[in-house]
């Protein structure tokens, strides 16, 4: 199985932020500052550091869910927020490379079906009081570790879907650094066979707006506003990408279509 280590540590910092730390001042479970990794200081994309984020989805709890909801794979190709990979023609090996990913990703995250072990495990729960389609279980020390390697073994996070008795596991997400090209993740997973996607143009409110005034229609990950200009004519703060790339995987799916979801 290939691996491609990176050369930067703003390699490192880029994938941590894409391990949906958007989302982890509104009611995560974070580690405390004395346990948290080197990156977790790091300063955040567009110009946010790790405190900022928190802070910010702190006083906009709406905008956390909305970005997590639209990290669930939800209307990808429509949403003006959204940038995806274009399937790219098979080369040699691509499928075998793809059987290999699956192989191993299977072997390891079968014990990932008790969530408690992903839990021991180090994965922890974004928004856990939040009612979500799809809740990610990330590991932060694992997305750290994607903006050197890719490990099949170990996703950034694990996705899951709440049921009565606690979490059924559905899938994977891993990450890459928002700097890899597209022949970098095709490295990683092959570009014919899945299609990795990144978060960009969206607009967050001015600072000093309560959160519940905010017009959620517009603002956020979910929202209308999709231009820079649409943005300062809103008064809002523009963000060109947030986030690393990312890539959704089903491994337990039957239907091989559903496997790498497009």
């Amino acid at each position: 199985m290939k691996t491609r280590r990176g050369a930067s540590i703003l390699f490192a910092v880029a994938a941590l932020v894409s391990a949906l730390t958007l989302a982890a001042g509104a009611g995560a479970q974070q580690p405390s500052k004395s346990s948290s990794t080197p990156a977790q200081s790091q300063g955040g994309m567009a110009g946010m550091n790790m405190d900022d984020m928190q802070k910010e989805t702190a006083q906009y709890p709406e905008a956390a869910k909305a970005a997590n909801d639209a990290m669930s794979g939800m209307n990808m190709d429509s949403n003006p927020h959204m940038f995806m990979t274009v399937l790219q023609p098979k080369n040699p090996g691509d499928d075998q490379r793809a059987d290999e990913i699956l192989d191993i990703l299977r072997k390891s995250i079968t014990k990932y079906k008790d969530y408690r072990v992903a839990l021991a495990d180090g994965y922890q729960i974004f928004l856990p009081n939040v009612p979500q389609q799809q809740y990610h279980f990330t590991n932060y020390h694992y997305g750290f570790m994607a903006a050197f390697l890719f490990n099949p073994a170990h996703p950034t996070s694990l996705l899951y879907k709440k049921t009565s008795s606690g979490y059924e596991l559905q899938g994977v997400m891993f990450t890459a650094p928002k700097t890899a090209t597209e022949q970098q993740l095709d490295e990683r997973v092959p570009l014919s066979i899945a299609r990795w996607h990144e978060h960009v143009n969206f607009c967050m409110p001015p600072k000093s707006t309560p959160a519940q005034q905010v017009n959620w229609k517009q603002f956020g990950l979910a929202g209308s506003i999709a231009t820079e200009d649409a943005c300062a004519q809103a008064g809002g703060r523009w963000v060109k990408q947030i986030f690393g790339w990312m890539v959704h995987v089903y491994p337990f799916e039957s239907d091989p279509s559903k496997i790498w979801a497009h």
